[in-house]
């Protein structure tokens, strides 16, 4: 398959996890939007920001993705807390960027930071992130990227461009964006135990519980298991999810996965997510029978 990876599980009341390379730093993709929704969610909570104020997004320079207002044709008008569930529930990109530039990176940083994740770092929006790393496939923009047919343009190659945006530096996690397994079930520790602003982790909670992918943690466990997640996934190279799984008997278990195709990897996405639900299905059936160790 040529995927690389890390994992981890942890109970949410804390207490000792199991995972593998849970201290190794990974590309994060849209698992990071946790960060933005928990850090506007908090400007919410003490009033900083108005959840109703409203958001106009116009059609020029809006930041290009798969799902939500990125497809939209016309100007969108949308709540700061609509905006929120937006990207939590569909990942919008555009969404996203706009709640960003409400609240700032530092600030996200800093309050992830102060939840146990100090190691936990966004360094740009997802317009710069999807551009920087055209520029470092040799193209002017992500638009130009996104738009390139090697059957009528030439080269690069499909396997060229795979083996350059696999080494662009926003996918560098000693560059980039960045987290760690081990850190993202921390935030998840801290935001289902209220250690944020408690209104703030209500909001994200029932953000993630709404997510419409049901793929990849979701897939490693039978229906009577509540999962609220958050995926991830960026140019067929990183593809993550993050989330809370909880049991018939109300244990809980926060568990973080995140792969990486190599240039010559052969895994699809279907069998990537497939993958990650057996990890995190085999991560949380360790813990819960620790026999099994």
């Amino acid at each position: 398959m040529g995927l690389d990876g890390a994992a981890y599980a942890a109970p949410v009341s804390a207490g000792a996890g199991v995972g593998f390379r849970e201290l190794v730093p990974v590309a994060p993709a849209s698992v990071m939007k946790v960060q933005v929704a928990l850090a506007v969610a908090s400007l919410i909570a003490t009033g900083e920001i108005d959840g109703g104020q409203r958001r106009v997004l116009a059609v020029a320079g809006r930041t290009p993705g798969p799902t939500g207002i990125s497809m939209m044709s016309d100007e969108v008008t949308m709540s700061v807390r609509d905006l929120v569930v937006a990207m939590l529930t569909i990942s919008d990109n555009a969404a996203t960027d706009e709640l960003i530039a409400i609240v700032g990176l530092e600030a996200i940083n800093r309050l992830t930071a102060a939840l146990g994740a100090p190691g936990t770092v966004i360094v740009a929006d997802l317009r710069r992130t999807l551009d920087a790393i055209a520029a470092d496939t040799g193209f002017a923009d992500y638009e130009s990227l996104a738009a390139h047919d090697p059957a009528a343009d030439g080269p690069p190659s499909e396997d060229e461009l795979r083996r350059l945006i696999a080494g662009a530096g926003p996918l560098d996690p000693t560059r980039g964006t960045r987290t760690t397994a081990a850190e993202m079930v921390a935030l998840l520790q801290a935001i289902w135990s209220d250690r944020g602003a408690p209104a703030a982790c209500a909001r994200v909670r029932a953000g993630m519980a709404r997510q419409l992918s049901r793929a990849r943690i979701a897939s490693g466990f039978d229906r009577s298991v509540s999962v609220a997640a958050k995926s991830g996934a960026l140019l067929g190279v990183v593809r993550n999810e993050i989330g809370v799984v909880t049991f018939p008997d109300g244990e809980a278990y926060a568990v973080a996965v995140f792969t990486r195709k190599g240039p010559g990897g052969t895994a699809a996405p279907d069998e990537t997510d497939r993958a990650i639900g057996r990890v995190a299905g085999m991560l949380v059936e360790t813990l819960r029978d620790p026999w099994s160790r």
